[in-house]
């Protein structure tokens, strides 16, 4: 057994054309300010067809601000976060590259902490046995196992008992449903490990894939948290899913990227999330308790306990006052200014749905972990600097008035005869998603999926934006359900 984690650099999962391969060879040569300094030129040179674009854009703004400040600030936040991501961005898990500031005076972990892995299942008779594979199949060492059946009644229940059997994990058995984020808190009652780590019922994990987020956590004490990199499991199944498959490697590879760089990932998601142990112990009651406009809220699971983790130091105490009778409040962790980051290299897969129904289903769920967030979030993000607002922020606004401007461009302008406005506007959502079809190109050399992601920028444009309305009319209506 080893005695220290081995950080390892990976390539990207296309190696490429020798020219390129030859290429990314000449920049590791280099020493460590010229390889950042030429990184950021290349990243600044390949970004000149969109700065291009926002100065032709930018005086407009005088004739229109209302609406035109709109667009210029949804491509200026798209340069922003390229920039971010590509010029900045290293993964966390090589020690040698990356730096993060110990902004919480944290002690440093053990070099081969306990970790736990754990998940909740309901009704996920179908996956639960490629699931419970990968994650007995971990090649970390000091790994203990958890996996919680929240009372299932198409037997999965009968399933894990079988597979307890013959694989090496505590099996947590509700006698009643409670949801996803009571039966994880039920479930880490049992927990021992320094490290948590959480994955989802319908994903599957890259053997190293604990081992690389934990050797993040382990180099760099300032770190809270950290998410790894999700891609479709079955990106193959239909158009649907093909789509989603390039809009995923762009949220994480792109936009975590970009928010780690500052050290606020407002989403750990769900298919990989590692925290420290003294980042979220305390705070378990408050998440399993969640409550939002009067009741409880099964949502924002990934969102709202990340909050907690870049929130603490304005608000933990607060929540721990809620719940000081909670044996997870026996031992007072310190509020800290922790950050939270990303790890590329860390691949998990996830299901994703297949079909439309089960896809505005997800999407609803996620409008409403949106609004959830956003009023607790947004409340102190504001106090971890300027980039991390101009991200989060950013997104907020977009967010918000997307159903604004579908309205104002694809009924108003229609209903005027102003079919100009509504090209005008189709053709900025196909040019942003171009940018990022181009993005999974550079990422992905040779995977022919790119030409998807504008198709995800379409669709988000004219169909999802008006899901936000639907979400914040029915944000206390909640149903725990991960059906693809």
């Amino acid at each position: 057994m080893t005695d220290q984690i081995t950080a390892v650099r990976t390539r990207p999962r296309h190696a490429g054309p020798r020219g390129r391969r030859g290429s990314v060879l000449w920049l590791d040569r280099q020493e460590t300010g010229v390889r950042r300094d030429l990184r950021r030129l290349a990243v600044l040179l390949a970004l000149l067809p969109l700065l291009l674009l926002l100065s032709i854009r930018l005086p407009g703004i005088v004739q229109d601000p209302l609406i035109l400040s709109y667009g210029v600030g949804v491509l200026g936040s798209t340069i922003f976060i390229f920039y971010r991501a590509y010029a900045h961005y290293d993964d966390l898990s090589d020690p040698v590259r990356s730096r993060v500031p110990n902004d919480a005076d944290a002690p440093a972990l053990a070099h081969v902490p306990t970790v736990t892995l754990i998940v909740a299942a309901m009704n996920e008779i179908d996956v639960i046995d490629d699931c419970v594979a990968s994650m007995t199949g971990s090649d970390y060492p000091e790994l203990q196992v958890v996996v919680v059946d929240d009372a299932s009644d198409d037997g999965t229940s009968v399933r894990l008992r079988e597979l307890a059997d013959r694989h090496d994990f505590t099996l947590v058995t509700m006698p009643e449903r409670v949801g996803k984020k009571r039966a994880l808190v039920a479930g880490l009652r049992h927990a021992t490990g320094e490290v948590i780590a959480f994955t989802d019922s319908d994903c599957i994990l890259a053997p190293d894939a604990v081992r690389r987020c934990v050797a993040a956590l382990v180099a760099h004490p300032g770190l809270g948290a950290v998410s790894g990199h999700a891609r479709a499991l079955n990106a193959d199944a239909t158009l649907l899913t093909r789509v989603q498959d390039t809009w995923y490697e762009g949220s994480f590879r792109v936009s975590k990227a970009a928010e780690s760089t500052f050290g606020s990932v407002t989403c750990v998601s769900g298919p990989l999330a590692v925290f420290r142990r003294d980042a979220i112990w305390n705070y378990l009651p408050a998440w399993a308790g969640d409550r939002f406009l009067g009741a409880e809220f099964r949502f924002a699971t990934d969102r709202q306990l990340t909050g907690y983790v870049l929130g603490q130091a304005w608000v933990g105490q607060k929540l721990k006052d809620r719940h000081r009778e909670s044996p997870f409040l026996a031992i007072d962790h310190p509020a800290r200014r922790w950050r939270v980051g990303y790890v590329r290299s860390a691949r998990v897969w996830t299901v994703v749905p297949a079909r439309a129904r089960p896809f505005l289903r997800q999407q609803i769920r996620w409008k409403k972990s949106f609004i959830r967030n956003l009023c607790f979030t947004g409340t102190f993000i504001w106090r971890r600097g300027l980039g991390p607002s101009v991200l989060y922020y950013g997104h907020a606004v977009w967010v918000l008035a997307a159903p604004a401007m579908a309205v104002r461009h694809l009924v108003w302008g229609p209903s005027q005869g102003l079919w100009l406005l509504t090209v005008l506007y189709l053709g900025g959502v196909l040019i942003k998603g171009a940018a990022w079809g181009v993005a999974y190109a550079v990422d992905n050399p040779g995977d022919p999926r790119w030409r998807y992601r504008p198709l995800m920028s379409l669709i988000s444009s004219v169909l999802l934006s008006w899901l936000l309305p639907y979400a914040l009319l029915t944000v206390r209506r909640g149903v725990w359900s991960r059906s693809a």
